[in-house]
């Protein structure tokens, strides 16, 4: 049988004096013999090597970044050469490796490893699993944890805690997450409280309690969500957009006349701009979700072609801004664009079929054409997706009320109302289904539950006065439609029309 060198060249064999050559003298090293390397040569590949694993890890190299920290970890058995890996293999998507290296470790009282493993849980869906591996710290209504475990608080790199989230914080959201998977919402909205106690800069908390409504007007308030930590040049940053977003997402200044808004929103620019420098201040005024906020401002007021001028331009920036994109389509809706939303439908199925937001967008586009069974497809899809999404449900509601079924538009509006019980909107068309159903009294109810939620949304006090007005209760029905004037933000447009027709036909029934 021929052997085959694979392409190498052939060594030729060794004589007898070339072997006598080359045995060893007694001052070269013997067979069997080994040095180490002096050990600061050592950490010094070491440390090159944690290099070339973190940089692997930032050009998404992941399995050149798992292979080379397992060597790392192997050869030192260092906490944070462990910890390196066990990021790596969570990069990578190796879950399941990950939990599994975490779990024998025997470094779980160390918060990060806990915090990693129960994100490897978080992935694999096992909730139960990833709120044992969290710890059985118990949380009361304001959000303060009690029976805290002070013997877990162990960092392996202190230096980093002034610059990082606090790992606590990170923890009341995972924990808050899992309970609402597990559909314990009440238990979700006080772990959620924690993480904002915890640290205020956890952008994901403040986002998720606010953008999905976890929380009445007033929780939010005395919460102060996005409460910030004014240093240096964050300062400036975080106050704009911390009062911008408030100022759109607490309902504190939703309603308020046009002119005291906008004269808030340039108090904040030109504080900006006098903290830092001009032209990080006029940066800062332009930031896209500073100006979202804005967007949100006139969509509420009802100025929906300035919204959707301002909106428009933001998406030519930035054509992939969700938030914004979400503001755009309620306003391209409210104007009639069947165009606009067809096109913006589109680009977010190709883009991202995966999101609840996409194939909402094409119920959105159908219920503007009027095709109210393809829009509730539609909207069911996106709840499918995404069932912690309200617009969906919302949208559905809508769509079978159009088509008067209204028992199937209040089973939408009911599951809204329960899983998003600081959102006013579900329980404010509950009550319309009510009046279409003349009852009164009902409507009544919700309409002043959904004023106890959001009580600056004048759409409330419109309702109330059409109650008033159906009950042959005429003088508090021109109080309720003057109130309703009263809360607008902005000059009256052809939103408030049916408004001013009821308020006159109150006063018809006056004389």
């Amino acid at each position: 049988m021929r052997n085959s060198n694979f392409g190498f060249p052939r060594v030729p064999p060794t004589s007898s004096a070339a072997a006598a050559a080359a045995e060893p003298s007694s001052k070269r090293r013997r067979i069997g013999e080994t040095t180490d390397p002096p050990s600061e040569m050592r950490e010094e590949a070491l440390e090159r090597l944690r290099g070339v694993v973190r940089d692997s890890a930032g050009k998404h190299l992941y399995t050149s970044a798992i292979f080379l920290a397992d060597k790392v970890a192997a050869a030192t058995g260092d906490p944070g050469d462990v910890y390196m890996l066990a990021q790596a293999l969570f990069l990578g998507r190796q879950f399941r490796h990950a939990l599994h290296l975490l779990n024998n470790s025997r470094l779980l009282r160390d918060l990060r490893f806990r915090f990693l493993a129960a994100k490897c849980l978080e992935e694999l869906k096992e909730w139960h699993q990833c709120l044992l591996m969290l710890g059985d710290a118990k949380v009361d209504e304001h959000g303060n944890v009690l029976d805290h475990d002070d013997d877990s608080d162990i960092y392996f790199d202190k230096d980093a805690e002034d610059h990082e989230i606090n790992i606590k914080s990170a923890l009341c959201f995972l924990r808050g997450k899992a309970y609402e998977a597990l559909d314990n919402r009440d238990l979700a909205r006080q772990w959620y409280k924690a993480a904002v106690k915890a640290d205020p800069l956890c952008y994901e908390v403040g986002r998720t309690v606010t953008q999905w409504q976890y929380y009445s007007f007033y929780e939010k308030k005395n919460m102060q969500l996005l409460n910030v930590i004014h240093l240096y040049m964050f300062q400036a940053l975080e106050r704009l957009v911390d009062n911008y977003m408030l100022t759109c997402e607490e309902g504190n200044i939703k309603h308020e006349k046009e002119y005291l808004v906008e004269a808030k929103f340039k108090k904040l620019e030109e504080e900006a701009c006098n903290i830092l420098s001009s032209s990080s201040g006029e940066t800062m005024k332009n930031n896209i979700d500073v100006l979202v906020c804005k967007a949100e401002y006139y969509h509420q007021s009802g100025e929906y072609q300035k919204c959707f001028k301002l909106t428009s331009s933001l998406l030519e920036r930035d054509p992939f801004h969700l938030k914004c994109t979400l503001v755009h389509l309620a306003t391209a809706m409210e104007l009639g664009h069947s165009n606009d939303l067809y096109l913006l439908a589109c680009n977010l199925v190709k883009d991202y079929p995966e999101k609840a937001l996409s194939w909402f967008a094409v119920g959105c586009y159908y219920y503007c054409i009027k095709k109210y069974d393809q829009a509730r497809r539609y909207f069911g899809k996106a709840t499918g997706l995404d069932g912690t999404f309200p617009p969906a449900w919302i949208g559905t509601g809508i769509a079978y009320a159009a088509q008067e079924e209204g028992d199937q538009a209040m089973a939408a509006f009911r599951t809204a109302a329960r899983l998003f019980p600081g959102c006013h909107l579900p329980t404010l068309y509950m009550g319309m289904q009510y009046v279409r159903m003349h009852n009164f009294k009902l409507a009544e109810q919700f309409f002043t539950q959904a004023k106890s939620i959001c009580p600056s949304d004048p759409l409330i006090y419109n309702e109330l006065g059409v109650v008033a007005y159906n009950m042959k209760e005429y003088r508090k029905a021109v109080q309720l439609f003057e109130l309703t004037l009263d809360h607008t933000s902005s000059s009256l447009n052809e939103m408030w029309e049916p408004t001013l027709v009821n308020l006159g036909h109150a006063l018809r029934k006056l004389k």
